[in-house]
């Protein structure tokens, strides 16, 4: 038996661990570390058991949070996830319906602003050229 990642086949479940008011991110056993880094950078705190070698990985919003501002966290972080290409699940109760489309938004936003690209490096013009032998 894994965790509830592992139980439904996705890549995140977000839920409130059972009698606890604790957020959780739960991601299946031996997830890649690109999506456990991409929920850290969305705000979410890693956990690990045992420390150093992990058996377990799996994330948490932070407690100190308000109630309604670790709601918030957990939806805003989905659009990300889903973006890049990851199976995400939250319990309805968890869902800020706002936050998710305000995050929605700006991740699409952010999509189709075009990356600007260095320009070319200029090749050099003033190519030694072979002297001419005349007869």
């Amino acid at each position: 038996m894994g965790n509830r990642a592992d139980d439904y086949g996705t890549d995140v479940e977000i839920y409130v661990k059972a009698l606890t008011t604790t957020i959780h991110a739960a991601t299946p056993t031996g997830g890649p570390a690109k999506l456990h880094d991409l929920l850290e950078q969305l705000g979410m705190e890693r956990h690990e058991y045992p420390v150093g070698t992990p058996l377990y990985i799996w994330h948490t919003v932070p407690e100190q949070l308000g109630a309604e501002e670790q709601k918030r966290l957990a939806s805003r972080a989905i659009p990300t996830l889903l973006m890049a290409g990851y199976k995400v699940n939250i319990d309805p109760d968890l869902l800020d319906e706002a936050a998710f489309q305000q995050a929605e938004r700006e991740v699409r936003a952010k999509k189709q602003r075009p990356v600007r690209q260095q320009p070319p490096r200029a090749v050099s013009a003033s190519r030694p050229t072979p002297s001419r032998r005349t007869p």
